[in-house]
């Protein structure tokens, strides 16, 4: 077994396909396939079964891969730290919401930064959906998500903070004086949802179905600034985290009646192997939320 019989392993596993390998790695399909070939051989197991032009892991495949795939990770930190030819360390790539970074990355990663300079953070958005899925397929090491995710449990995890959903208006809305709202107040204002990866959509589409509305939905966002623009009007709301909503003046939140309550947190890959970067950052992350908490419900 050689590491590049495991890399052309890998890669054939994540592209589900021995020519999309082969044209990934610069290499000819019989090489591609000689590699697994071998690994096949020495371990007598299948490591691939077709479906269609697909090809798909087998059981062993499955556990091969998970173990291969730390494998490299911890040999790409090793040779990373101590290659002479290579100084610059790897960011660790998170994830985060539009949403929830405007509340929980500036401050932190301020001080993250301070006690940590050397460690380079590259932050990339996404809504918690697409970013689960990215930690999924190795494009991200961690990813900042509401943990109401239905698939939450397929990844290691560690919750930061609890919050809750609250519907939010200018305070020249006709409902700024309320103290609670309910779907049914909300069913005839022109509303504000974030675009179709974000979780807190979900959840808030159920709650409308349960009681038998539908959302009068005028408008998808990803930007915060851009959503509380169009508030300024008094005419429509939006839906953000409480813990949010003294960020920014002249809006007023209410809360839901009964409360939607989410946890967020951050999540990782199982059998990632996790550098010692990521450790600290993890480590911080949770320290800090401690020290700084949100909102406790």
């Amino acid at each position: 077994m050689t590491l590049n019989q495991l890399r052309y392993f890998c890669t054939a596993s994540r592209c589900h396909s021995i020519t999309k390998a082969a044209q990934e790695l610069y290499l000819t399909q019989p090489t591609v396939s000689v590699a697994i070939r071998d690994l096949e051989i020495e371990f007598g197991v299948s490591l691939f079964y077709r479906k269609g032009n697909q090809l798909n892991l087998t059981e062993e495949g499955e556990a091969l891969y998970e173990k291969a795939t730390y494998i490299l990770q911890y040999c790409n930190e090793l040779q990373s730290n101590h290659s002479s030819i290579n100084r610059v360390k790897p960011p660790i790539r998170v994830g985060i919401p539009p949403m929830l970074s405007t509340v929980f990355f500036p401050e932190l990663l301020d001080a993250f930064t301070e006690k940590y300079p050397t460690i380079p953070v590259m932050l990339e958005e996404y809504g918690s959906v697409r970013a689960c899925n990215l930690v999924q397929e190795d494009t991200l090491d961690l990813a900042l998500v509401n943990m109401e995710l239905y698939n939450i449990d397929k990844f290691n995890k560690e919750v930061l903070a609890n919050d809750q959903i609250v519907f939010c208006v200018h305070k020249s809305h006709p409902s700024s004086a309320k103290s609670e709202v309910t779907t049914k107040d909300m069913s005839n204002d022109n509303l504000i949802f974030f675009n179709a990866d974000s979780v807190q959509n979900e959840l808030l589409k159920i709650r409308f179905e349960t009681d038998g509305l539908t959302p009068r939905v005028f408008m998808r966002s990803s930007q915060i600034y851009t959503t509380l623009q169009f508030l300024k009007n008094g005419r429509c709301g939006c839906f953000l985290y409480s813990s949010m909503v003294n960020k920014f003046s002249d809006i007023v939140a209410i809360p839901l009646n009964p409360p939607i309550k989410i946890s967020v947190g951050m999540i990782w890959k199982k059998g990632k192997y996790i550098s010692n970067d990521m450790q600290k950052f993890l480590s911080f992350t949770k320290k800090y939320y401690q020290k700084h908490s949100l909102v406790n419900l």
